[in-house]
């Protein structure tokens, strides 16, 4: 079935970059391992293993305060990676960049920290109807508290965001527009560039959600003009427990910080307190210092990579899984939007989802099933959740096949 001409993938070595990531080396349930569960967390490749091992063995120390060797190392290397990141999405300046412990963790903060501060009785936030629970929960938490309110922009039946809809929404008592870059449910990618202009159109500020999005292509939050920008770290190929927050200087320069402790203070007395400049005011608590430093060595190791290669090569293997799901019996594509990204979403007839990822287990294929943490777009469907295969640039089309003969068994066995 494998047809290694189309575009990108006879010129991306996948199979070479595979070599990188010692845990795609294995067997599962006397299978050799086929993961496509990237949209929840992304392999680590050696080099990022290395680093957070190597911070350990030789650098292990708190950073900023140290008046020694071990401490001026491990500090040198933790905002040597900020820098990084601030390159990588092209922020203007680093101290742009807020660690975060994840994409979830960087909504909490704009939304307690800004929406605290400026969503009153009646203001309006709007989010998409796909987003993830972590781009509705923490502005329904703010809006009940302040009187506001939290609505969906509406999607149509393929997963597509409505724009005609969005805009009939949008007038002055709206301050937030909040819509992911990539649905990490059904790998549709929204037109951001469009829905922040929208946005700002109207006197609304707008976060984009990036955290399906940042493995996938190129981010540019200058170019995008977005006032935050979140993702994770595990993710981008980097450890988990660990995200960015991005945000325009005058915004973060306005926002009171999100936690206290040390860090983010400049004096403490009892008579008050004042606080620590950009990052640090938003950075409570010891960071997780491992975890930033071996960030540094993931964005190192990307930007090593073919890039366009990877994109293209990733595309044909979604198209090329498309193309399967459709030539294949009982498989009922959720999420056929015209502009999607390494996501399959799908249903197998006569089945319920966990019974099937089960059965792809015990074949060593690993897929995620459930309503993918976007409960209100899988109630919208009027389904309980979803198989879905979600792919890296380390996938091969030998894994888009062993997938759908692992599917072709386990409907032989459920149906």
């Amino acid at each position: 079935m494998n047809d290694l001409s189309m575009s990108g993938v006879a010129t991306f070595d996948a199979e070479r970059v595979r070599q990188d990531f010692p845990i795609l080396n294995q067997e599962v349930n006397g299978n050799p391992l086929v993961y496509l569960d990237n949209a929840a967390t992304t392999q680590k490749p050696d080099a990022v293993i290395q680093a957070i091992v190597d911070y350990y063995r030789t650098d292990n120390s708190n950073v900023h305060r140290g008046a020694h060797t071990l401490a001026d190392r491990a500090t040198e290397k933790f905002e040597a990676a900020r820098l990084k990141v601030a390159s990588y999405v092209n922020a203007g300046e680093a101290r742009q960049i807020i660690w975060t412990r994840g994409t979830s963790e960087g909504i909490n903060l704009v939304a307690s920290s800004w929406g605290r501060t400026h969503l009153k009785q009646g203001d309006r936030v709007l989010v998409s109807a796909m987003e993830h629970h972590s781009n509705i929960v923490p502005w329904q938490m703010v809006a009940l508290e302040v009187g506001a309110t939290v609505e969906a922009i509406p999607v149509d039946e393929t997963g597509t965001l409505d724009l005609d809809a969005l805009a009939s929404m949008l007038d002055e008592r709206v301050k937030m527009v909040a819509c992911g870059h990539v649905s990490n449910a059904l790998g549709t990618i929204n037109p951001v560039e469009q829905i922040i202009g929208m946005a700002h159109a109207s006197g609304a500020l707008c976060l984009i959600d990036g955290a399906q999005a940042i493995s996938h292509f190129d981010v540019d939050v200058q170019a995008l003009d977005c006032d935050f920008y979140v993702f994770s770290a595990h993710k981008l190929f980097g450890p988990t427990g660990l995200g960015v927050l991005y945000g325009k200087l005058d915004l973060l320069h306005a926002m009171p910080p999100y936690q206290g402790g040390g860090e983010m203070i400049e004096t403490v007395s009892f008579a008050g307190t004042t606080y620590n400049q950009l990052p640090y005011k938003f950075e409570a608590g010891t960071p997780h210092i491992a975890g930033v430093i071996g960030f540094g060595a993931a964005i190192d190791y990307l930007q090593q990579l073919d890039r366009r290669g990877a994109q293209a090569h990733e595309q044909a293997l979604l198209a090329y899984a498309e193309k399967r799901a459709q030539e294949t019996p009982g498989v009922q594509l959720i999420g056929t939007s015209a502009s999607k990204t390494s996501v399959l979403s799908f249903l197998l007839e006569g089945t319920h989802p966990q019974d099937v990822g089960m059965l792809l287990d015990q074949q060593g294929v690993a897929v995620r099933t459930g309503n993918h943490c976007a409960q209100p777009i899988m109630d919208q469907f009027g389904i309980p959740g979803t198989i879905r295969a979600s792919f890296a640039f380390y996938n091969t089309l030998s894994d888009v096949d062993r997938l759908f003969e692992a599917l072709a068994k386990a409907r032989q066995f459920l149906v």
